[in-house]
């Protein structure tokens, strides 16, 4: 077969996801709240023969101006929205973000498990580290540790759970009812794991699943986390604006990959786009126009404000950003590649970000939207797409409905799924997470 692109949603359980006008959308339902929405959705997904979704999560309110203006942040906790998604479909990945700044690992451990069990092997965790001293706060933690050393404890984390995850042989559960023989003792290993940071010591409880754990997704760019990623990911979620950008990326991790022993195709590289779809190529322009003029100046520099941890809101909106703080400066320049940021005044940058930010628009037809994510497929640039909405659930609907044949008769999306299990579906090797 050759090769074949991967898709996987993204979501937030809050008002929008990487658009920040995404709410305010007249066709937004906004129905974030609301077990049916998330069902629907899910199968709407499952028919699009999508790999899979994720949630990716907030611990917190990142600044006030993002809780009042409705900007990036989760009302809910995701893992009860997987566990009813897993329920409405039978094949499509489930994806959960969990930080492991604030979690203990047996207790990630046994929910991540849990819901692999209960889905029939379809979960994925998307290993985070959280960002923001907020989140620590509401765990009674005065901050985050140092990013190397978040880095190092998720090192920790991780390597606990696999070990708890592979700690039973496939045929321990005996329930032999004539001998009274539940469990056969010696068929499950002990967890005695000491770390700088973390530790675990006992008897994990939670039988094996379909796939032996979930699949293992990250998010990060540093050197730090691309590492990171090397060494553990299965999926890696990344941010570029261009094909070059991409190249670049795809190619550094994996070689990163290959470095760490591990061959470079058990690491899909998802870049995020956000397909916004018309009839015509001029309807779609107006539709991409209308959703990036209904932005609020006062959320946009809020959120930029969050991701840089510096306070803009004390600053012009028509200040360029050549005055600003290095921090926030190096901030834009960094994320709004190839667009010439240092030009541009704060509030055209924060617009630019709340409205494409790390997820580049791709605007037209179904045909012309399938053209340029099949050149950034064929090219090197991504093995797939974390598809991110602008409109709730009509963004997915269309997509699903209009770009997904397109790409199914060129041969380069499924048509079917290939077995029962995300990691079936993602077509990565069985390799022995837990010797690494």
């Amino acid at each position: 077969m050759s090769r074949q692109m991967k898709f996987v949603a993204f979501l937030m359980a809050g008002p929008t996801c990487h658009h920040a006008a995404m709410w305010r959308h007249p066709e937004t339902e906004n129905r974030f709240l609301d077990p049916a929405f998330w069902e629907s959705l899910a199968r709407t997904l499952e028919v699009g023969r999508f790999d899979g979704l994720f949630f990716a999560d907030t611990l917190s309110f990142y600044n006030e101006t993002i809780m009042t203006r409705g900007g990036q942040l989760s009302l809910l906790d995701p893992v009860p929205l997987v566990a009813i998604m897993a329920r409405a479909t039978s094949r499509i990945g489930l994806g959960v973000t969990i930080s492991t700044s604030s979690q203990e690992p047996h207790a990630v451990a046994r929910l991540l498990a849990s819901l692999d069990l209960l889905s029939g092997g379809r979960i994925a965790w998307n290993v985070a580290t959280s960002a923001n001293d907020r989140a620590a706060q509401n765990f009674g933690k005065g901050a985050l540790l140092p990013v190397d050393e978040r880095y190092d404890c998720a090192e920790e984390v991780l390597k606990i759970l696999l070990d708890m995850w592979r700690a039973w042989a496939g045929d321990a559960l005996v329930l032999d009812k004539e001998s009274g023989e539940f469990i056969e003792q010696g068929k499950v290993r002990r967890t005695a794991i000491a770390g700088k940071f973390v530790g675990a010591r006992g008897t994990f409880t939670v039988p094996p699943t379909p796939q032996r754990h979930p699949v293992i997704m990250q998010v990060g760019s540093s050197p730090r986390g691309r590492n990171f990623a090397a060494n553990y990911a299965e999926l890696v979620f990344t941010g570029q604006r261009s094909l070059p950008d991409m190249q670049e990326f795809y190619a550094d991790m994996k070689g990163r990959v290959d470095k760490a022993g591990r061959n470079p195709d058990d690491c899909a590289i998802l870049v995020s786009v956000s397909a916004i779809v018309g009839e015509t190529e001029s309807i779609a322009r107006e539709k991409q126009a209308y959703i990036n003029e209904l932005v609020d100046d006062r959320l946009n520099i809020g959120f930029v404000s969050a991701h840089t941890g510096v306070d803009l809101s004390k600053y012009p909106i028509d200040e360029p950003i050549g005055r600003m703080p290095a921090i926030a400066r190096g901030f834009f320049e960094a994320i709004l590649q190839g667009t010439n940021a240092s030009n541009l005044t704060l509030g055209e940058a924060a617009k630019r970000f709340a409205t494409i930010g790390l997820c580049p628009q791709v605007v037209g037809t179904p045909e012309s939207v399938a053209d340029e994510l099949q050149e950034f497929f064929d090219k090197k640039g991504c093995d797939g797409f974390i598809v991110t909405p602008t409109e709730m659930p009509g963004s997915f609907e269309a997509f699903t409905r209009s770009v997904v044949p397109i790409l199914q008769r060129r041969g380069v999306f499924r048509k079917e799924y290939p077995g029962s299990t995300l990691r079936e579906t993602i077509k990565t090797s069985s390799m022995r997470l837990a010797e690494r």
